[in-house]
């Protein structure tokens, strides 16, 4: 491991959980467009894990050399190096994928960058493709733990422009992009995997 590789404890945390569920959800050869692949630990872990799948991590650009650190030191020939994708600004990488994923990212963005997301997870998944999205979830205007109202108090005051954001919310812009919901998936520390389908 090198010292030059960023490291998230919830991203070693999560990632059995997650990795459960991708092996069930992600199941065709094909290639996986990871959006906001954060410290990159993810990518080189679901990459080792899932062989049958190139793996193709994103991020706003400050954030890709620590991801090129974690695909440098795994050296596996299915992890792609990352991609610069900013979703409100940056041409988004040439589909088709046969999947999408993105884990904590939507409490994080602000609600035209979650509209962006949206559209364009639709416009580069393959009819047919999935989109997984891990992290806390509201429902129908409640939190679904104590811990999950704190945290979207934590992040409304640090910028009111974040936010733990409700499932409904999601399910209409996936709607209108064209997305159907697969399922709701619920993960450990009142987390969940929400999925939904390109028709």
């Amino acid at each position: 491991m090198t010292s030059d590789k960023p490291y998230a404890p919830a991203a070693d945390q999560n990632r059995a959980p997650i990795l459960a569920q991708l092996r069930e959800q992600f199941l065709a050869h094909g290639r996986v467009l990871e959006i906001g692949a954060g410290t990159g630990q993810h990518a080189a872990h679901f990459a080792a894990a899932l062989p049958h799948l190139d793996w193709y991590p994103s991020d706003v650009a400050e954030n890709l050399p620590g991801v090129e650190a974690w695909r440098r030191d795994a050296a596996l020939p299915n992890l792609r190096p990352p991609l610069k994708l900013d979703v409100l600004r940056d041409a988004w990488p040439e589909g088709p994928f046969e999947y999408v994923y993105s884990a904590n990212t939507v409490h994080i963005m602000h609600w035209p960058a979650v509209e962006a997301l949206f559209a364009g997870v639709a416009r580069v998944l393959a009819p047919g493709g999935l989109f997984a999205l891990y992290g806390p979830f509201a429902h129908d205007g409640s939190h679904t733990a104590e811990s999950n109202a704190r945290f979207d108090q934590m992040l409304r005051a640090q910028d009111p422009g974040m936010g733990v954001r409700d499932r409904a919310d999601l399910d209409a812009l996936a709607t209108a992009a064209g997305l159907e919901s697969a399922a709701v998936i619920d993960l450990p520390a009142n987390n969940q995997i929400l999925l939904w389908r390109r028709a």
